[in-house]
């Protein structure tokens, strides 16, 4: 199956184009369709190593991305979303139209992949044993999270664990990881061979960049994983670093905080978070030096300091 990194410029838009663009995104596929310089350019950059499906093939979900019409082409253009006939997006300026484009991805899962469990958080493993890490806006989730990734730490996703209702096994959804703010900075400095899309200015969160996934990551899509750490982090400047205990009670209800789809899934959501946090230890976080961060989460694992 070719990556979507093997396609010429001139043939990537051409496919966005005229909807015949399917890529395949973990368990996913999606259909995209855009017409939008900016988004053609951060599939380019962020989604290179990602399989691309031939165009008639069947996918999970349509996107289509496109430029406003009429006079707002033309003054202060912007970027509307549509899904099946329905926009349940408000149109973004046309300069947002990647951050856009993510949104719109986990919207896609969190609102139709009901066969899981999708709890906001992201995942990641190593030597088999896979980490999941919840919080809320501004707890340093996603700084972590790239950290991890970019130090031997598989990752599985940024923002959705995707639990598997059949036996509580975590399935990989692997997309870029959303930095904001000085995030984008501190990840920079640590990770200088790193991959990044333009940073994009001025939306609801501040600055938004995406990371892209390593390679590898995406390569092992396919590979489930069986979570043995629940783990909450907080980002506190000059904190010492700390990892305290949770109870399996206290996490089985924070995770239920940060579930999308637990009231819906009702007796089946219970059954297979309760599977997810009896095979899981909880833990509170607090982290102000990624390096210290990383060798609590390598010890965890098994490595050696």
């Amino acid at each position: 199956m070719p990556l979507l990194g093997s396609l010429t410029r001139a043939e990537l838009r051409r496919r966005l184009g005229s909807g015949e663009l399917v890529v395949r995104t973990g368990p996913f596929t999606t259909r995209i369709r855009s017409d939008i310089v900016q988004v053609a350019e951060g599939l380019a950059r962020l989604y290179a190593a990602h399989p691309v499906e031939a165009a008639e093939s069947f996918a999970d979900f349509q996107v289509n991305l496109l430029r406003s019409r009429g006079w707002r082409r033309w003054v202060r253009p912007q970027v509307l979303f549509d899904h099946g006939g329905d926009a349940p997006f408000t149109p973004l300026p046309l300069a947002q139209s990647q951050p856009m484009f993510e949104w719109v991805m986990n919207w896609c899962v969190s609102n139709h992949a009901h066969s899981y469990l999708i709890v906001h958080a992201a995942v990641l493993e190593k030597h088999g044993r896979a980490i999941i890490l919840p919080a809320p806006p501004g707890s340093g989730k996603s700084t972590l999270c790239a950290a991890l990734a970019m130090r031997g730490w598989r990752l599985l996703s940024d923002e959705l664990a995707l639990v598997r209702c059949s036996d509580a096994l975590l399935a990989p959804l692997v997309r870029p990881i959303s930095l904001k703010n000085v995030s984008l900075d501190v990840i920079r400095g640590f990770a200088p061979g790193a991959r990044f899309g333009d940073p994009v200015h001025g939306t609801i969160k501040g600055t938004i960049g995406h990371l892209a996934p390593p390679r590898d990551s995406v390569a092992r899509a396919g590979e489930l994983a069986r979570a043995a750490w629940v783990v909450f982090p907080r980002f506190e400047p000059g904190a010492a670093t700390s990892l305290a205990p949770v109870s399996k009670a206290r996490t089985f209800m924070r995770l239920i905080d940060n579930a999308f789809n637990y009231a819906l899934l009702g007796e089946r959501g219970f059954e297979v978070l309760a599977q997810l946090v009896d095979g899981c230890t909880g833990s509170d976080f607090v982290y102000s030096s990624l390096d210290e961060a990383i060798a609590v989460f390598d010890g965890l694992a098994g490595d050696a300091p």
